[in-house]
């Protein structure tokens, strides 16, 4: 009973410690917004003050998830130092209390949030940021094009074809200054084409004053060239739709018809799994903090354990964001990308502790 009592004093106290940062995390980055977003509707008069309000409320939460992680390492060693300085967690190791035990309940409720951000939260954000793009739209016209480097593959009846375009439009349904290359049924290749853009229609492109050129032929120049294809408008803004913008429920979809239609899904596929993986993820976060804020309090040294965690946590935070575009990339698969950070974190957490609780 006692260990029972106890344990939900710490997860409560532990968890009212974390929703207070994350809490103060998301209230900076709404304000910083609503400063950026006033700046950028000063010439639009249907941007009132309370437009701007919401539209700034909209654009938080899909941020503010991306901050959870360092809220968790800050809420936590904030936690683990408040328990030293009052001398309750050296009470409990006198009474008998491991460290194990008394990580048990913060660790099951980092679990638990990481579980709620992933089924409950990001869907909210992720519908939240879509209405804050159809607000934009209304407000400010238009979003600018996106531009530079847009790669597509496609197979037809005529083979398989690989479209490079320095830019689309809002629609996705032009490219801009457009380069095809094209591979016969055999894989050979058939052909390049240089078009100042592409249009998709139903079953073909539109190329317009384009150029092509064939091994063995001479350069012909036509202003009207048709691609036949398979792709349709829905695949081709699905390709573009950025993972983070995606609801956790509709990723593994997503990136099932991305796939489908000859396009490359690893984005979609590696955020899957970097949400199936936040539990673990937050669960690293708490055993990296209990690594630099269990010491003795009146022991001194709250300093230099305040930047090690602090350091730690961002080392982990780089390493992550380095494994995350390796496996983008292709040269892990994303299950290993999406999971290894959490595994890691954890098993150096475990090990610290080990080696200072243990001997």
């Amino acid at each position: 009973m006692i260990a029972g009592t106890l344990g939900r004093y710490f997860g409560w106290r532990f968890f009212k410690t974390i929703a207070a940062v994350f809490g103060g995390v998301f209230a900076l980055i709404y304000v910083v917004d609503v400063v950026e977003t006033l700046r950028r509707s000063g010439d639009t008069p249907a941007a009132g003050a309370a437009v701007v309000a919401w539209l700034s409320l909209l654009h938080t939460p899909i941020v503010a998830e991306q901050a959870l992680p360092f809220a968790v390492l800050f809420g936590a060693m904030i936690a683990f130092l408040n328990l030293s300085r009052k001398l309750e967690l050296v009470v409990a190791r006198a009474a008998g209390v491991s460290v194990w035990q008394f990580l048990a309940p913060p660790l099951f409720v980092a679990a638990m949030i990481g579980v709620a951000m992933t089924v409950a939260y990001n869907p909210l954000s992720t519908s939240m940021k879509r209405q804050a793009d159809r607000l934009e739209a209304r407000l400010f016209g238009a979003a600018a094009a996106p531009g530079g480097n847009v790669w597509l593959r496609q197979k037809s009846v005529d083979g398989e074809s690989v479209i490079h375009a320095d830019g689309r439009d809002d629609t996705a349904a032009t490219l801009i200054h457009v380069q095809v290359f094209g591979f016969d049924r055999n894989g050979a290749f058939a052909e390049r084409i240089d078009a100042d853009e592409a249009i998709l229609e139903d079953g073909y492109w539109r190329l317009t004053n384009a150029q092509v050129v064939s091994p063995g032929f001479d350069t012909l120049s036509t202003s009207v060239y048709l691609l036949a294809t398979t792709l349709t408008r829905g695949d081709i803004a699905q390709a573009f739709v950025p993972p983070e913008t995606v609801s956790f429920w509709g990723l593994s979809q997503l990136a099932e018809q991305t796939q489908r239609a000859g396009l490359n899904a690893a984005g979609y596929l590696l955020r899957y799994q970097e949400l199936l993986a936040q539990p673990a993820m937050l669960a690293a976060m708490v055993l990296v903090a209990a690594c630099f804020s269990l010491r003795f309090f009146r022991m001194g040294g709250v300093q230099k354990m305040v930047s090690g965690g602090v350091a730690a946590g961002f080392v982990l935070y780089v390493a992550t964001k380095l494994i995350n575009d390796l496996g983008a990339a292709g040269f892990f698969s994303v299950t290993v990308a999406g999971w290894s950070p959490a595994i890691v974190g954890c098993l150096f957490g475990v090990y610290v502790l080990l080696h200072q609780e243990d001997g």
